[in-house]
């Protein structure tokens, strides 16, 4: 009777401890999640605010200019719910007005537009990278939520079920190829 009750119990602290372990590991990948969406937020403000500050420089023709800035302002000023669709239109303003390697040329022959092309570029290269990571975060804690240990013993708590960010994030061809 005694062995019998021992067995359960280390039966009992065992599956704790496995259970306490499973609940770490969610813990550090929500952990994780938020770690890559703060990296990809600071992405996208960084993304907006340069295009924006090349739209305002004069360096672009008129029209030019503000189909940017409008884009890369409703990119920086969209609520939660419209920031997919304000980015993905940021990317398109971005490859509209970058579609051509003459609109590249000539924003690089401008006086500081050499600095200002070389800065977007930049900025327009790690957006993908910065939504990869994040999107990576995503799925392994989203894989780790649909084990059934997790659902039954409620080991993700009251945390939002994750969400992937997903955006038009393809760069302009003239203006990624021209800085690599």
């Amino acid at each position: 009777m005694t062995a019998t009750l021992i067995w359960i119990l280390v039966a009992l602290v065992a599956v704790g401890v496995y259970l306490s372990w499973t609940a770490g590991r969610l813990d550090r990948l929500h952990v994780r999640m938020d770690a890559a969406r703060a990296a990809l937020d600071a992405q996208l403000l960084r993304r907006a605010s340069v295009a924006q500050e090349l739209a305002t420089s004069g360096v672009l023709d008129p029209a030019a200019s503000i189909v940017l800035y409008e884009a890369a302002h409703a990119a920086r000023q969209a609520e939660e719910e419209q920031r997919e669709v304000a980015e993905s239109e940021l990317s398109q303003a971005l490859r509209a007005v970058f579609g051509e390697p003459a609109q590249v040329e000539a924003v690089r022959e401008a006086p500081g537009g050499e600095e200002a092309a070389r800065e977007l570029a930049e900025a327009v290269r790690r957006v993908p990278m910065a939504r990869r990571f994040h999107n990576d975060a995503v799925g392994a804690a989203r894989r780790l939520r649909e084990h059934r240990k997790v659902r039954w013993f409620r080991l993700a708590g009251h945390a939002p079920f994750p969400l992937a960010f997903e955006m038009d994030d393809e760069p302009p061809a003239a203006l990624v190829e021209r800085a690599s």
